[in-house]
């Protein structure tokens, strides 16, 4: 993948988008976990698209922000144009969390069709971590896997 942030946002930027993740977070329904998680989608145009996780009593069901945001996302028409994310958990005194395999890859198809590999933005309340996809999903599986 080329393109994306390439590790550069503004400080402005970065902080909207995070502030988006954690707010987003506060509408989580984690009932079984007690681990609220918001991701937000920050596209080229500065569109900014959130979602909280959703779990299930069965618990393989369960929705993880970044796949809700997705979902939003290509339900608002979004394909491609991916620039950066922010994941943020609620959870008291956590270690930034980063996205878990399968949203990695969730993340990966919506940046690909656009040729991008943003910048994941990993927050708790003390500390941000930043790291492009393509390092959180070396040699990912997509679209152009199938052409």
């Amino acid at each position: 993948m080329g393109g994306g942030a390439e590790m550069k946002l503004d400080a402005a930027a970065e902080q909207a988008l995070i502030d988006a993740a954690f707010a987003a977070a506060a509408q989580a329904y984690a009932p079984y976990s007690a681990y609220p998680v918001g991701a937000a989608l920050l596209f080229e145009d500065g569109a900014i698209v959130a979602g909280c996780n959703v779990e299930n009593a069965s618990y393989g069901l369960a929705l993880c922000a970044e796949t809700v945001a997705v979902a939003k996302a290509f339900e608002a028409g979004r394909r491609g144009g991916l620039v950066a994310v922010a994941v943020a958990g609620l959870k008291a005194d956590a270690e930034p969390i980063t996205p878990c395999g399968r949203c990695r890859q969730v993340l990966n198809e919506i940046a690909a069709l656009g040729g991008t590999d943003p910048l994941v933005l990993c927050a708790s309340k003390q500390d941000v971590r930043r790291v492009l996809l393509s390092a959180l999903l070396p040699h990912a599986f997509g679209p152009a896997h199938l052409a």
